[in-house]
């Protein structure tokens, strides 16, 4: 029998049942502005004051700000006048909505959408399939067609998706050398995030959003500036409609979104559509061979369960989906961040 220490409530079960009510007390935060208050007011502020400026209760409030704290996501300072909060670094950085880099985009689309989702985790395991219509009433048979399901959350997704390559973008393009390619399609490019980050990687670079007509018209109208001369649109269905012929076709966050027989049939239209001696760039989050980790990326591939028909993969999955597409002299770098890369060259 194993001893009383053994048989403790371990800590790391405490930690990963509280998980939940961190990232709450996270996502709480940012809806209700109090990053973005205290970044504006430019000095610290009283729970009181927040609250007040903020249109919340006092109690509720400064029990947010308190745990906000304990997460290191705000700091307090006791004064004569009482405890005084203020932004981290860390949230100035990445929680307010005016920075360069902030987060608060993909954070609202977890708490307002994922979530809703990952109730029905349990739903999905035993099914196999996405939960859309546990979560939303609409069908699961088009991820996108539901992920899509209105302006508003089309939105909500583009902003997240900008928000993730606003950290992670030039990570992944400076993984290899891509400035012999002159002319890019970045298939599902969204906002434009991504292709922006590459246009000024890489001066000498041309990038085509190639994405579906709704797509397009909102990153014409919301995210990517008529005066921003190297990137341009295609509207389409890359699955149904033609590839135009490229140098380089970057695949972001794509592949994992459907099963093998859907890659296969869209990684092998690239190939036809590439130009010799050009190639594909995929850019996703690589599972370890042995698929121990990171977790990270395991936790993506329960999200791909819930929302899509995909899932994570290992490079060497990666390696042999492009493989059978045609493409060779394949390459992977790992970034040490959330998303690597894997060329493949025709």
């Amino acid at each position: 029998m194993g001893s009383t220490e053994e048989l403790d409530y371990p800590q790391i079960i405490v930690q990963y049942s509280n998980g939940f009510l961190i990232s709450k007390v996270m996502f709480t935060a940012c809806e209700l502005g109090v990053f973005d208050l205290l970044l504006e007011s430019g000095k610290p502020l009283s729970s009181d004051a927040i609250a007040a400026g903020l249109g919340a209760s006092t109690m509720g409030m400064r029990r947010l700000l308190d745990a906000c704290v304990g997460l290191k996501l705000l700091a307090v300072e006791m004064t004569q006048e009482g405890a005084l909060y203020r932004n981290t670094e860390i949230s100035n950085v990445y929680l307010t909505k005016s920075s360069p880099k902030s987060q608060y985009h993909i954070m609202m689309y977890y708490s307002n959408t994922v979530y809703l989702c990952w109730q029905y985790l349990a739903d999905a395991v035993r099914e196999g399939r996405n939960q859309y219509e546990r979560a939303f009433g609409v069908s699961s048979k088009d991820p996108f067609g539901a992920m899509y399901r209105s302006d508003e959350e089309m939105l909500k997704f583009m902003a997240g998706q900008n928000s993730v390559w606003s950290i992670c973008g030039r990570d992944v393009l400076a993984a290899f050398d891509l400035s012999p390619f002159r002319q890019i399609y970045d298939l599902g490019g969204g906002g434009g995030a991504l292709a922006q980050e590459c246009v000024s990687l890489y001066p000498n670079s041309t990038v085509t959003i190639y994405d579906l007509p709704k797509v397009v018209q909102v990153a014409k109208e919301q995210f990517v500036s008529p005066e921003e001369r190297q990137i341009t649109f295609h509207e389409g269905d890359f699955f149904n409609d033609s590839i135009p012929e490229a140098e380089l076709y970057i695949l972001s966050k794509i592949l994992h979104d459907w099963d093998d027989d859907k890659c296969k049939q869209l990684l092998a239209k690239v190939y036809k559509a590439c130009k010799p001696g050009g190639g594909v760039l995929l850019v996703e989050s690589l599972l370890n061979e042995d698929k121990s980790g990171p977790v990270e990326t395991q936790l993506y591939s329960m999200n791909m369960l819930v929302q899509t028909e995909g899932k994570e993969r290992t490079a060497a999955e990666y390696s042999n989906l492009l493989e059978a597409a045609g493409f060779g002299v394949i390459q992977v770098k790992r970034t040490g961040k959330l998303y690597d890369a894997v060329l493949g060259r025709k």
